[in-house]
């Protein structure tokens, strides 16, 4: 599903490959084209660009969203927690872009005798929901290594289709 072909924020480059898989979870990572300000891969799924350690608005606003509605409880940079998992490792290795939206937007329990684990939906909450794609990014950029923990030090600007397509969800 993915593959890194940009210069990552360390300096180093990944080699682009169709199909880096992860423990079963092919990614392709290459950026391909840009629809309202993110950027998607071949297959039309959400990915990141980084370029110069220069990270896109989509990657950087789910850097600010994942930080407002999901660290409480997976940890700050995607890291996980005692209680929930690190995101940043599941986007890349144990869940698709499909399985991740349907437990964001949906919520998953996980009952058993040693823990009662809830991850509540945030299908309705549009502080998340206008933004999941984006947190999937940032979650991506980690996972892979492509940025590393903390604000990204550089972003591109916020361009108009973005902030368009925001107003939309955010009014709607």
């Amino acid at each position: 599903m993915r593959t890194v072909g940009s210069v990552l924020a360390l300096g180093l480059t990944v080699a682009a490959a169709t199909g880096v898989a992860a423990q079963g979870i092919e990614l392709d990572l290459e950026p391909d084209h840009m629809e309202n300000g993110r950027w998607y891969n071949a297959e039309g799924l959400p990915t990141f660009k980084v370029e110069n350690g220069v990270v896109d608005y989509a990657t950087f606003s789910g850097y600010r969203r994942y930080h407002s509605e999901c660290h409480v409880c997976h940890g700050p940079d995607g890291e996980g927690s005692t209680y929930a998992p690190a995101l940043k490792d599941s986007v890349t290795k144990r869940m698709d872009y499909w399985e991740f939206m349907e437990i964001a937007a949906s919520g998953k329990q996980d009952v058993n005798t040693a823990a009662n684990l809830v991850m509540p939906a945030f299908g309705t909450n549009r502080n998340a929901w206008c933004y999941i794609d984006d947190i999937y990014v940032y979650l991506l950029a980690r996972g892979t290594g492509a940025i590393p923990r903390g604000r990204p030090a550089e972003k591109e600007a916020k361009s108009d289709e973005f902030a368009a397509q925001e107003a939309s969800c955010m009014e709607g």
